[in-house]
C-alpha cells in the first residue's frame, strides 16, 4: 500500500512539472509573438535609429577626413566612433551596434544570433535577392533590429582591396589599431556587416 502511494505521488508529480513546463513555453511563446502592427512599429523604430546613427557617424567621419585625409579617419574611428553609438543608444534607450562576420574591432564580433542573421542576408546577397531590414523578438522585454550595411565607394578607401582602392601605407595604420582586422578585400556594393540595435518593448 505504502508503494502504490508513493507511485501516485511521483506520477502526479512528474504530470505536474510536465504541465508547468508547457505551460510555461507556451507563455514565453505568447510573450515573444509578435502581431503585424507591433512587427512594423519595431521596424520602423531600428530603422530609424539606424539613420539617424549613420548620418552621425558619416558627418563626424567626413570631418575628419576633410581635416586631415584618410588617416585621421582611421583615428576618429578607432577613438570617437564608439562615444557616438553609446550616446545615441542612451538617448533612444536601445543598444545599438554595427557588427560583422569580417570584423575590424573585437568589440563589433558578432553574436552566435548574429552570425546566423549575417549569414542568412549573405546568402540572399549572393542568390541576388534584396536584402530588408528584420526584427525578431530576443525576449519578453527585447527585440531585435537587423539591417544589412553595404559599402560604397568612400567606404574602400578602409575596407577595399589592398593594393587597389586601400593603400598599404593607410592598411598599416589600421593594423596598427587593429591587428587582427579582417574587414578588408571588398567591392562597392557588397554586404559589409550590419546593424544589430536592440529595443525595449
Amino acid at each position: 500500500m505504502k508503494n502504490k502511494t508513493l507511485f501516485v505521488f511521483f506520477f502526479l508529480l512528474l504530470a505536474f512539472s510536465f504541465w508547468d513546463c508547457k505551460n510555461t513555453s507556451q507563455q514565453q511563446k505568447n510573450e515573444s509573438a509578435m502581431t503585424d502592427e507591433q512587427e512594423a512599429v519595431y521596424l520602423g523604430k531600428g530603422k530609424q535609429i539606424a539613420a539617424v546613427t549613420f548620418t552621425a557617424l558619416s558627418q563626424q567621419l567626413q570631418k575628419a577626413v576633410k581635416e586631415g585625409g584618410i588617416p585621421n579617419a582611421i583615428q576618429y574611428c578607432n577613438l570617437a566612433a564608439y562615444q557616438i553609438t553609446d550616446s545615441l543608444s542612451q538617448i533612444h534607450q536601445a543598444v545599438i551596434r554595427r557588427t560583422s562576420l569580417k570584423n575590424r574591432n573585437p568589440k563589433n564580433k558578432a553574436t552566435e544570433l548574429e552570425q546566423i542573421v549575417l549569414a542568412d542576408f549573405g546568402k540572399k546577397a549572393a542568390d541576388g535577392q534584396a536584402l530588408e531590414p528584420i526584427v525578431k523578438p530576443l525576449d519578453g522585454q527585447k527585440i531585435a533590429f537587423y539591417a544589412p550595411i553595404k559599402l560604397n565607394d568612400f567606404c574602400l578607401n578602409c575596407h577595399g582591396k589592398l593594393g587597389e582602392t586601400l593603400t598599404d601605407e593607410n592598411y598599416q595604420l589600421i593594423k596598427k589599431h587593429y591587428p587582427d582586422d579582417k574587414a578588408i578585400g571588398y567591392a562597392s556594393g557588397e554586404l559589409r556587416g550590419m546593424w544589430s540595435i536592440q529595443l525595449t518593448k
